[in-house]
């Protein structure tokens, strides 16, 4: 499967902040990207810079085997839908879908229109008097409808309710499905989306913490509790994400080499192993650079300081 997306040691500062801090991954076409982390972490900062609208301080990028900074080649086959898009204030929302259909190659109007009916969208309204959430509904359909080959979703769900963004979620995968393109989603609703990704990259801080399979990553990380002792000798190959204890009983999240024997295992020393939600993983992973490094698991914090 060929990489639609390679970047190589890619550094970006802004006046002495580092916003990206020598990252380097690859994204394989026709793959559901999740692209994850905290507010700050770099996630609108990369993606600027891959659709050609920032330059990076240093490193290489490559969009399609090119470099897309104003080249027509690249940007015409990627769609960059992101939060609180903006449109002149002089279209209307039938403006909006007849440009987006000059503009992209692969657009499809059935669609489009289907998807203005799901949204509810009024046709003839101006765009600056659409609510917040009829703006965000109206990116998703150009984002959905322009199905081109890269296409960007940056918190795109902005003042959606539950109903409007399970529709969103119901429809990029069916789209996706029948029509496959390489799909780059950033969002903070990670659990909503959890069964959607395929490939996570996870930043934080502008340093590439994840980038691996979501279904390898969820055998990674387990959740284990107990009596302290049996979680302690359970755990003590692995690196301690979280932990929480009440009176005898300790519940920690790790991160290690957990195959299928791990079950037995916890079992034998009495302890009930679950796994762990890929939202739970990321929180977990980016607190734990919250102090300088995790705590080994079968070390407690206190004889780390020691």
């Amino acid at each position: 499967m060929s990489a639609v997306i390679a970047v190589t040691d890619l550094t970006k500062r802004y006046r002495g902040v580092t916003a990206l801090d020598g990252i380097s991954f690859s994204l394989a076409e026709n793959r559901i990207h999740g692209l994850l982390g905290r507010n700050g972490a770099g996630k609108t900062t990369l993606m600027q810079i891959l659709t050609g609208q920032h330059f990076a301080t240093s490193g290489q990028v490559s969009v399609f085997g090119q470099h897309p900074y104003e080249n027509e080649q690249v940007l015409a086959r990627m769609s960059f839908i992101k939060e609180s898009q903006t449109y002149p204030t002089n279209l209307r929302v039938t403006h909006v879908l007849r440009a987006a259909r000059l503009v992209y190659p692969s657009w499809n109007e059935e669609f489009a229109q289907r998807l203005v009916e799901v949204f509810q969208l009024p046709r003839g309204r101006n765009v600056r008097k659409l609510s917040r959430g009829m703006l965000s509904a109206l990116g998703i359909v150009v984002g959905l409808a322009s199905r081109a080959p890269l296409t960007f979703f940056d918190e795109p769900y902005l003042g959606l309710d539950a109903v409007a963004r399970q529709h969103f979620y119901d429809h990029l995968l069916a789209d996706y499905t029948e029509h496959p393109r390489t799909i780059v989603l950033s969002t903070h609703l990670i659990d909503e989306v959890s069964d959607l990704i395929e490939h996570v990259l996870l930043l934080d801080r502008g340093r590439l913490l994840l980038d691996v399979e979501a279904e390898a990553l969820r055998g990674q990380v387990v959740t284990v509790s107990g009596p302290v002792a049996a979680v302690q000798e359970f755990a003590r190959t692995g690196t301690e994400l979280h932990r929480a204890s009440l009176g005898g009983t300790t519940r920690l999240t790790v991160r290690g080499d957990f195959g299928p024997a791990a079950q037995d295992r916890a079992r034998a020393l009495g302890l009930v192993l679950e796994a762990s939600s890929l939202q739970d993983i990321v929180v977990r992973l980016s607190t734990a650079t919250d102090s300088s490094t995790p705590t080994p698991a079968g070390v407690t914090s206190e004889e780390t300081i020691r």
